[in-house]
């Protein structure tokens, strides 16, 4: 796809943005649309509540996410309420919450976010570390195993396979396979879909109709299983993992580089886009990896530790910043250095799998949402990572949204400002 393409889908973004968020009855509008500001910059942010009139609003400021920088009760009337004047010199977010009796609304920004820097530097040796990872991957013998999904009549002409394949580590990498039955060689994309954080939910777990959906489209895609576990299973085979070996999984190995959780997670990534790089049907260029909260972290990990790797799509990616504590910020999920594990081993290990890190040698496309009130994946611990690549940057900062996506009277907004953009860009370029 050609780079003014890129640039028309950036003008699109930044010109769609909405100034204003809703709850049924309190509005919120700041000055800057796209919550971006500059240092020293002017921020007014104002409220409208006009059903409310004669109750009470409650207004709370957060700096950098857990900062709280001020609080204050106010008489709601008929005309506009000054809810926040104010500015900085530094980079940083800024979060403002409202709430009545029974509406809430939050709205977000951040000042300079291009200039925000990890909180700790790269480990010296964190180049060798992953090459002798990926040493030790490559020399390991491929054990593939599969099994043919039986589609419906609809999906006559593609061929989906719940595949199996040998990493390092504990587990292996599982998922679905599919790709047009037909296609010749050196003619198709390769879309990686990775998921968000959990174990049982629908959200966890790859699906045939994931992996088929993006064949349809032209593509060899697979749907990865974060997690090495068995696809299509009862679901008491899911609950029990989730109450054992799985049980707060993210925070498994804090304090060692060789027994972190994530460093399997990683390692099955990679060995996945291994294993689809040697299907004829890749065309040698385009590697599009998805993905959400967990799986944006995923993706801009791919994108980082494999160069094959061309593009990303990350929605309010986790595993950014880990060491933002240190720089007086909120770390992304699973916020490990906010945990009571040893600060000093820490130090040591969570380097080495902190995307900020990781993406420094990137040139992929990053396609980017960016939540400026999420709570989970904070937007600075984002912007900080996505800052040290090296790639083009397609950054989309969305004030009104929280971690997950928004309901309500924003919910059409999103659909429409947000989901639509993004889905563009991933046709286009699979085009």
């Amino acid at each position: 796809m050609k780079r003014h393409l890129y640039s028309s889908i950036f003008t699109l973004i930044l010109s769609c943005l909405s100034v204003i968020v809703l709850s049924q009855d309190i509005t919120l509008k700041q000055t800057n649309k796209s919550g971006i500001y500059r240092n020293g910059q002017k921020i007014t942010v104002k409220a409208f509540a006009e059903n409310l009139a004669g109750d009470t609003l409650h207004i709370k400021v957060f700096k950098n996410n857990n900062q709280l920088l001020n609080q204050k009760t106010i008489i709601i009337g008929k005309d506009s309420l000054m809810v926040y004047e104010g500015s900085f010199k530094e980079p940083c977010s800024i979060i403002i919450e409202t709430r009545s009796k029974e509406q809430t609304a939050s709205l977000g920004m951040l000042v300079e976010p291009e200039k925000l820097k990890p909180g700790a530097k790269c480990p010296k040796d964190f180049d060798a570390y992953w090459d002798n990872l990926k040493k030790s991957l490559n020399a390991l013998p491929w054990d593939i195993k599969t099994a043919v999904i039986l589609g419906t009549e609809s999906d006559y002409g593609y061929s989906c396979e719940d595949i199996e394949v040998n990493c390092l580590g504990p587990k292996p990498v599982r998922g679905y396979f599919a790709k047009p039955e037909k296609a010749a060689p050196k003619t198709l994309p390769i879309v990686l879909l990775v998921h968000a954080a959990g174990v049982k939910g629908s959200w966890c777990r790859s699906e045939p109709g994931n992996a088929l959906a993006y064949a349809k489209i032209g593509t060899l895609c697979f749907d990865l299983n974060a997690h090495g576990m068995l696809n299509d299973q009862p679901e008491n085979y899911y609950t029990d993992l989730e109450n054992s070996e799985l049980k707060t999984y993210w925070l498994q190995g804090l304090t060692s580089r060789d027994n972190l959780y994530f460093r399997g997670m990683y390692l099955r990534l990679l060995r996945t886009i291994d294993f689809l790089t040697q299907q004829p049907e890749w065309d040698g260029k385009r590697i599009l990896v998805i993905g959400e909260s967990q799986g944006g972290g995923q993706a801009l990990v791919a994108a980082g530790l494999d160069q094959r790797v061309s593009a990303v799509v990350a929605i309010v990616p986790a595993m950014c910043d880990w060491l933002a504590p240190l720089s007086g910020r909120m770390g992304g999920w699973p916020q490990p250095y906010e945990t009571d594990a040893s600060k000093e081993e820490m130090l040591k290990a969570l380097p080495y799998f902190d995307a900020a890190n990781i993406l420094k040698d990137s040139k992929a496309i990053i396609y980017t949402e960016i939540g400026l009130i999420d709570m989970v994946c904070p937007s600075t611990s984002v912007y900080t990572a996505i800052n040290q690549a090296n790639g083009q940057k397609i950054i989309y900062t969305v004030p009104y949204r929280p971690h997950h996506q928004p309901e309500g009277a924003l919910a059409k907004t999103w659909q429409e400002d947000i989901y639509k953009p993004r889905d563009l860009f991933i046709r286009n370029y699979l085009k």
